[in-house]
């Protein structure tokens, strides 16, 4: 499992957080800290769970990955660093990127109704996977 990180000459990457951050880009699921440290060890059995948590914290910081909570367990971690949403299995929690575009007033509209000042907007579809759909 070797991927080139590119554009990261700057970041002050250790091996630990070049290994963590390998771990994420080279995986297509969106995983879970727990996930990460699995795979890291995998790759270098000295690494702690501490130093990966703290990679992850680092790496989040220095924008190269995302980190998406929904508030109700474990946040995940993902390569895709700009602006995309997700679909969330209520069954399995799969969770998977979809890749759609907003209404243009939507961010200007949800601010006014609100009296927000907006930082982000995120759309998180959540349902029924066709995986799990099918066992019913």
């Amino acid at each position: 499992m070797k991927v080139k990180v590119t554009g990261t000459r700057n970041l002050g990457l250790t091996r630990q957080r070049q290994v963590v951050l390998e771990v994420i880009k080279s995986s297509t699921d969106h995983l879970t800290a727990n996930e990460v440290f699995a795979a890291a060890k995998r790759l270098l059995p000295s690494i702690s769970f501490a130093t990966v948590y703290n990679s992850l914290r680092y790496l989040k910081e220095a924008g190269q990955i995302a980190e998406i909570s929904f508030g109700n367990g474990a946040s995940r971690f993902d390569r895709i660093t700009h602006r995309h949403d997700h679909a969330i299995c209520s069954k399995c929690g799969k969770l998977v990127d979809i890749e759609i575009e907003m209404p243009a007033n939507l961010l200007e509209t949800a601010a006014a109704k609100s009296q927000f000042k907006p930082e982000s907007i995120e759309f998180t579809l959540r349902g029924v996977c066709p995986d799990c759909g099918q066992i019913d």
